[in-house]
């Protein structure tokens, strides 16, 4: 492997790792310290790297059952609806060449 590729792979792992260390259902949180907005938000954007672990260690969810309520639904669904890492309400449309006949 080429030194950039090292990098790259390198670097695709820390971010993975990075992703996983906040997963629904891992016990971060409790019912004093519920899981909030932003924590919805969180765990919708890495919803699925939290499916394809929780296939191999059933206590990771893809929803975190300790939270706050709809503060905590609303975060997780903006997340969802809006794609992996993205919030996009306005897309662009894709322009058509036209062709000269």
């Amino acid at each position: 492997m080429k030194l950039k590729q090292i990098i790259l792979v390198s670097s695709m792992l820390l971010i993975v790792f990075l992703l996983v260390s906040c997963v629904p259902g891992d016990g971060k949180t409790t019912i004093e310290n519920p899981a909030g907005f932003f924590w919805g938000i969180w765990h919708g954007w890495i919803a699925p790297v939290s499916l394809i672990w929780g296939l191999f260690n059933h206590s990771i969810r893809v929803y975190e059952t300790i939270n706050t309520g709809w503060w905590y639904d609303f975060g997780f669904y903006l997340a969802i609806v809006g794609g992996f890492g993205s919030l996009s309400l306005v897309r662009r449309k894709k322009t058509q060449k036209k062709s000269s006949i």
